[in-house]
């Protein structure tokens, strides 16, 4: 009998992982096929402002200047299952509540005339009452992955190419 293999995290629990994915994630999906549902797959990645040298040839020892520090820019992101658009709240110090509650603003004018599904990871600042309060406002519907899952977050692959392909 053929299997399907793939990789999970050390720590993940396969069962569990697997039973979300039938019970929670696959019927929404579905509804966002048949275009009765938005989902988004949400979180945040944060790049750091950094030189990154690739190759120098120099007859003598050359040293280069560069900034220090720990500067980065932080980008909170939406990425629709269906369509692949994205929505970014960015800023150069913290990704807070404050941030993920002016992405849910910015997926609820966007998908203003069928439900909203956001699939989160366990973070703190995501699962906060001032996040769970406005998304209740905004009549979204947050969907929170079982621990160790990023496998099952459609946007921790964008997040890995962009790191891959476009930062170095």
């Amino acid at each position: 009998r053929c299997r399907k293999v793939g990789m999970i995290p050390a720590k993940a629990n396969p069962e569990v992982q697997e039973a979300y994915l039938s019970t929670e994630l696959e019927p929404r999906l579905a509804e966002a096929q048949a275009e009765k549902r938005k989902v988004y797959f949400v979180d945040a990645a944060h790049f750091v402002l950094a030189p990154f040298l690739g190759f120098l040839w120099s007859v003598t020892r050359l040293f280069i200047q560069a900034p220090c520090g720990r500067q980065r820019f932080n980008v909170l992101g939406a990425l629709d299952a269906i369509t692949h658009e994205l929505l970014t709240v960015t800023n150069d110090t913290y990704i807070t509540s404050v941030q993920v509650c002016e992405l849910l603003h910015k997926l609820a004018a966007c998908a203003a005339q069928v439900p909203i599904t956001v699939v989160l990871d366990n973070a703190a600042y995501q699962r906060c009452v001032l996040v769970l309060e406005t998304a209740a406002r905004l009549h979204i519907e947050l969907c929170f992955l079982p621990a160790y899952s990023p496998n099952l977050n459609l946007i921790e692959r964008l997040w890995k190419f962009v790191r891959k392909q476009c930062l170095y």
